[in-house]
């Protein structure tokens, strides 16, 4: 993302605009306060953290209204503060930008390509997205074959112990990790925490070297996973992951990677792009 100032980013842009209008046109129907604090939102589309100074520039609001949105957002998790003292998007933004995704149209058009796809492979694959901390299911086919663990939509699963998860927290930008590792943080001791940041980290180098993660055992000990993300062509953003699970006991590790994650990989290719 970029850290240039020197451009707004566009929906900035089209929210100011939309204010200055609404006070053009007298608009007793719009309400200021709210559409400054959206605006105030709206500075970190393309940016991770920003300053007070910064906000204030960009948003182009007084100093003591961006002070008082700002303690409003933070106040109610749209916003949080960082070690060092800037804001970023909290818990809250983005669990509304998960809820957005999980009523997008993806869903409908993935949930025949994930019946035919589970039936051709005999695999259990299912479609994922977070949610304060955890990977929140919304799609899901079973494998003819039965595994100990049946997931259904809406069931929820760790992030750092599956590779659905694992896909998930890969794909994302810093600034979704950093929501997501700050809710491990709240949830964990210091020493889990550690592990489990160093197991996101090991998950993501090795997604960026081979494009997909791996939980063999690890989540429920017979079952054997393999997760890809899913990158949506419609509004340029990783919206999803995506899984196929196995028991353990029928395939060899090796085998089950070469045969399914590239079978997975164009599946999550065909759902990107709304096939």
């Amino acid at each position: 993302m970029s850290n240039s100032l020197t451009a707004a980013p566009s929906l900035l842009t089209r929210m100011s605009n939309a204010l200055t209008q609404s006070k053009d046109d007298n608009d007793r129907q719009f309400v200021t306060a709210l559409g400054r604090g959206l605006i105030l939102l709206a500075a970190f589309e393309q940016h991770e953290q920003l300053s007070h100074q910064q906000l204030c520039q960009m948003t182009h609001l007084p100093k003591a209204t961006v002070t008082r949105l700002i303690h409003t957002l933070l106040t109610l998790g749209f916003l949080r503060t960082t070690e060092h003292g800037q804001y970023e998007l909290g818990s809250s933004a983005v669990r509304l930008s998960a809820t957005a995704w999980s009523r997008h149209d993806m869903v409908a058009t993935a949930e025949p390509l994930l019946r035919q796809f589970a039936s051709s492979n005999e695999v259990s694959v299912n479609l994922a997205t977070e949610v304060e901390g955890e990977m929140r299911y919304h799609a899901c086919c079973r494998s003819p074959a039965r595994l100990s663990v049946n997931l259904q939509v809406g069931s929820a699963v760790p992030v750092v112990r599956t590779a659905i998860g694992r896909a998930f927290y890969a794909i994302s930008s810093p600034i979704r990790q950093g929501v997501i590792k700050n809710k491990l943080q709240e949830n964990l001791s210091e020493e889990d925490y550690n592990s489990a940041c160093m197991a996101l980290a090991e998950a993501t180098e090795h997604y960026i070297k081979y494009g997909y993660t791996l939980s063999d055992g690890e989540f429920s000990t017979d079952i054997l996973a393999v997760a890809v993300g899913i990158f949506d062509v419609a509004t340029g953003q990783y919206a999803y992951s995506l899984n196929a699970s196995v028991p353990r006991a029928n395939w060899n590790v090796d085998d089950y990677v070469l045969t399914i994650v590239p079978k997975l990989q164009v599946l999550a290719e065909k759902i990107g792009r709304g096939d």
